[in-house]
């Protein structure tokens, strides 16, 4: 083997790779990293043209993107999650009388009826109800609400789940005011699976909480699994 060769064999390239924590400070031009942190995928870091760029790698075809999302078309092929809203605003003499809240309009019957229940595409959970006390006439009386459901192949109601705004240990209702109610404050997961009527019902632990007619805002959110 001549010398040149042997030279060639021997020269080690210059590393390229940063040690220690990336930044744009402290790593040179051109150099690059390799960064693993708690709960998070690989990350490679390339200081190029005085900026820092990151891209992260997979090793079971998840990704994540730190901050926002933009592209020019986003095609589903399998199943994503997001969230809707829906109204259920409406009017009424409140009473003991187990009341199911409207999904389309703004009318509620004590029994189960179109216009009061929701046919759900998808598997859903209820992640926050938001409900505006009215006036009330006495802001001692506990109110009940419950998820319930119809299953497909059958017109039985089955109760979900339910929370008891408890005056006694929560505090007396304050008008105008908004009661949330988040997903874990139900006694059960509020999730509704796909094909299931969806129903929310309210009551009064007294018929003195209004003496006339008052106006509902009530608005619920949910997780819904969107599989394609």
């Amino acid at each position: 083997m001549d010398r040149d060769t042997r030279k060639i064999q021997n020269t080690k390239q210059p590393s390229m790779e940063f040690i220690g924590k990336p930044s744009l400070n402290n790593m040179l031009e051109g150099q690059f990293a390799v960064e693993k942190q708690s709960n998070s995928q690989l990350a490679i870091f390339r200081k190029k043209f005085g900026q820092l760029w990151k891209s992260y790698m997979s090793n079971n075809g998840d990704q994540y993107v730190d901050r926002t999302l933009t592209t020019n078309t986003l095609k589903y092929t399998n199943k994503f999650i997001d969230y809707r809203v829906f109204i259920h605003n409406f009017a009424k003499d409140l009473d003991t009388d187990e009341t199911f809240l409207p999904w389309a309009g703004t009318t509620e019957v004590t029994t189960t009826r179109c216009d009061v229940g929701y046919l759900t595409p998808f598997k859903m959970t209820c992640v926050k109800l938001l409900f505006k006390v009215p006036v009330f006439d006495d802001n001692t009386d506990d109110i009940v609400f419950k998820i319930k459901k119809m299953d497909d192949g059958d017109a039985s109601v089955d109760e979900i789940c339910n929370f008891t705004y408890d005056t006694s240990s929560l505090g007396n209702t304050v008008d105008n005011t908004i009661l949330t109610i988040n997903e874990s404050d139900w006694n059960n997961t509020p999730t509704i699976e796909s094909n299931d009527v969806a129903l929310i019902s309210i009551d009064a632990a007294d018929t003195g909480i209004t003496t006339g007619a008052r106006e509902f805002f009530v608005t619920s959110i949910w997780r819904v699994e969107v599989v394609v």
